[in-house]
């Protein structure tokens, strides 16, 4: 019997345990044709604001001049990063993984529309989405309540489960590649297959690709990873929204590498001692050195956490100026919704100076 379940049945609630997924994510279903990369950026989209920034990338507010769509555009400077002779690899790579993005629909994914090349940068097109990324939710003061963090963790798991199946595998879970609008109660997984490009480049030696806190041992090991390297790193954003803390910390890249690989994560209950037993018991599972030992799929993880909401006590959420404490609801009717100064947009991983944080 696989690992998945063992918590509906720990609790005592009866029910047969979830019925074990390959692992290993199968073969790409053929994805949805997309135009050719050789057509120039600005013949099909009017770029607009600079919206959010990263190390290798800018993301930019956009209008689809066929139809008036907005949407986001990553711009990824690929040719500052890779030597001549890798760059051709990479961009191949990059446009493989796009395509095979873009065969994901699930409402919480975030949608490739387009991909190609332009003025030496590759870019993306995407779904434009409102909210602020997961980061915003992990300081201390800012956590969300324990109700809706399982709650957004179990769509996240099941979003992976949906890519997983479809043989797409993203490499690269934080809370900074997740978009949350509390208002619209949107959660978008982001950035599929980004973390993939520079696979095997000759050129970016010594860096660790995907962030190194968040990724599993076998992935930090340079070793194949599947799907079950994506809810390792589930488990690492869920206990850090639950405390604000990562399981590992250290000095040095070194040491940090060392116990990932090494040392068994804190139980969760030292950070957080009104937490139970049983989410403990699912975080512990998550974070399994082993693959063979965790989760076999995003599906087993999310019932597991449903398992557990059953046993949270009501936690109602605070009112609104001038209003009464709603009576108890689900958990995401429960939250504080942001005002309309609050969401930003899709960000590459940090927003830019003039956006809101």
């Amino acid at each position: 019997m696989g690992t998945g379940g063992f918590l509906r049945k720990w609790l005592g609630r009866g029910k047969a345990p979830a019925q074990d997924a390959a692992p290993l994510a199968p073969e790409p279903a053929a994805p949805q044709e997309m135009p050719q990369p050789s057509l120039h950026l600005s013949r099909r989209y009017v770029l607009g604001d600079e919206i959010g920034r990263g190390a290798m990338a800018v993301v930019y507010k956009a209008t689809d001049r066929g139809t008036g769509q907005q949407i986001a555009i990553k711009r990824l400077a690929l040719q500052r990063e890779f030597s001549q002779e890798d760059l051709a690899d990479v961009r191949a790579r990059f446009m493989r993984e796009a395509r095979a993005a873009a065969h994901l629909q699930h409402p919480d994914i975030l949608r490739v529309l387009d991909a190609g090349e332009a003025d030496g940068d590759t870019w993306i097109a995407m779904e434009y989405v409102l909210g602020r990324d997961l980061s915003h939710f992990t300081r201390p003061g800012e956590l969300l309540p324990v109700a809706e963090v399982l709650q957004l963790v179990v769509r996240l798991a099941r979003a992976l489960h949906y890519a997983h199946s479809h043989g797409v595998v993203h490499r690269d879970i934080k809370p900074a590649n997740i978009m949350l609008d509390r208002v619209s109660h949107s959660v978008k997984l982001m950035d599929f297959g980004i973390a993939r490009i520079a696979d095997g480049s000759r050129t970016r030696t010594g860096l660790v690709l995907g962030t190194p806190s968040f990724m599993s041992p076998e992935q930090l090991a340079g070793l194949h990873v599947d799907g079950r390297s994506d809810l390792y790193s589930l488990g690492v954003l869920l206990f850090q929204m639950l405390t604000g803390q990562l399981p590992h910390q250290a000095e040095s890249m070194a040491k940090l590498m060392y116990r990932i690989a090494n040392e068994a994560p804190p139980d969760v209950r030292n950070f957080r001692p009104d937490l139970p037993e049983a989410l403990a018991l699912v975080l512990a599972l998550a974070l399994e050195k082993r693959p063979e030992l965790r989760y076999a799929n995003g599906e087993q993880f999310a019932q597991d956490l449903e398992a557990v909401l059953t046993q949270l006590p009501a936690e109602p959420a605070p009112p609104l100026p001038g209003q009464e404490a709603p009576a108890a609801a689900g958990a995401f009717a429960q939250t504080l919704r942001l005002s309309g100064q609050d969401p930003v947009q899709n960000s590459a991983s940090q927003p830019p100076k003039d956006s809101q944080a």
